[in-house]
């Protein structure tokens, strides 16, 4: 069954045990997980990535039908799903005997030729939501919804300010929207110069140097800004995100220069439009990284970003030698 992601009430929890959330709208998902689907499933809560499930489907297969004497229901979060687990999950829609177990599925762009994707639309017990990205409208409503109903005084201007500051990004504007809402509780208006004012709202300038640098293999200034910044494992979180992102949004745009061989048509063609600002740093960028590479960096960053969950006290050290990866011949940039 497909619903759009504003029609989730629609979701029948007695029947409707399995759902998936796919789309390249990272934020929008995470939203929706943590304020609307969350505080309605169980709370005794199992997370896996794809790829360990599918390591060990006999042990995963267990956990959904064995049962606590303290916690009979369980929800079961399954990161990074894709068509490589479309056996276990049509096994799992398969069954009937299932009753406590609620599964949901976080997974990236499914096309239409999607196994997992035609499997959650045709069942009427699973449900299917397509996150689609962002733009500058669907933002401005979200963050004027926000401040309505936080009770917030707030105007035009600075909404759009807000928005900008999201650069495109949800979850960006959703930290930055949290950030204003403990401002407003010692004032009782905010306006444009406090909010320009605001350095926890202000980008860290620093981190988004360091990756523009960083995919122009500008070894000097990485080295200055690093150290001239005192990063922490916190922080190593933010700069491999900020990676992963203008990663994300080269990748797409190297596509399209790659076939239209027009560099002004191919940066007028982004979406959300470049802040004119980043326009000319972005042009080097598409021209020196070909799909291919960009692709493989992504790869990488992914890695990365599992091997700081699960070694959060090195972090830092990670990302350093990543960062120093891309610059040295690991990625070699040119075709």
């Amino acid at each position: 069954m497909i619903i759009k992601n504003f029609e989730l009430n629609r979701i029948n929890t007695n029947k409707q045990k399995i759902i998936l959330l796919y789309g390249n709208n990272q934020g929008h998902k995470e939203q929706v997980l943590e304020e609307i689907l969350k505080p309605i499933l169980p709370k005794n809560i199992f997370k896996y990535e794809e790829t360990d499930i599918i390591k060990t489907a006999e042990n995963f297969n267990e956990t959904l039908v064995s049962k606590s004497f303290f916690e009979n229901e369980k929800l079961i979060i399954i990161n990074r799903a894709s068509d490589k687990i479309f056996q276990i999950i049509e096994g799992i829609v398969k069954k009937e005997d299932l009753d406590d177990v609620y599964i949901i599925l976080l997974a990236g762009i499914l096309d239409k030729k999607s196994k997992i994707r035609k499997l959650f639309e045709k069942e009427n017990k699973t449900v299917c939501v397509p996150f689609y990205e962002d733009n500058e409208k669907s933002l401005n409503i979200f963050t004027q919804k926000f401040f309505r109903n936080k009770k917030i005084n707030i105007s035009q201007q600075v909404v759009d300010i807000v928005v900008q500051k999201a650069k495109g990004d949800r979850l960006n504007l959703i930290g930055n929207l949290q950030k204003l809402e403990s401002l407003s509780l010692t004032r009782k208006k905010l306006n444009v110069h406090e909010i320009l004012k605001l350095s926890s709202l202000v980008e860290n300038h620093e981190i988004i140097d360091l990756v523009d640098y960083c995919f122009l293999k500008n070894k000097r200034k990485i080295n200055l800004i690093l150290n001239e910044n005192n990063y922490s494992n916190e922080d190593s979180i933010l700069i491999n995100k900020s990676f992963l992102n203008r990663a994300k949004k080269i990748y797409l745009l190297s596509k399209k220069y790659e076939i239209n061989k027009d560099i002004e048509l191919t940066i007028s063609s982004a979406k959300p439009a470049l802040f004119w600002k980043e326009k000319e740093m972005i042009k080097k960028q598409i021209q020196y990284w070909p799909p291919q590479k960009m692709k493989e960096i992504i790869y990488e960053s992914n890695i990365i970003d599992l091997e700081m969950k699960k070694n959060f006290s090195n972090s830092l050290n990670l990302i350093t030698n990543f960062i120093f990866e891309i610059c040295s011949s690991k990625f070699n940039s040119s075709t």
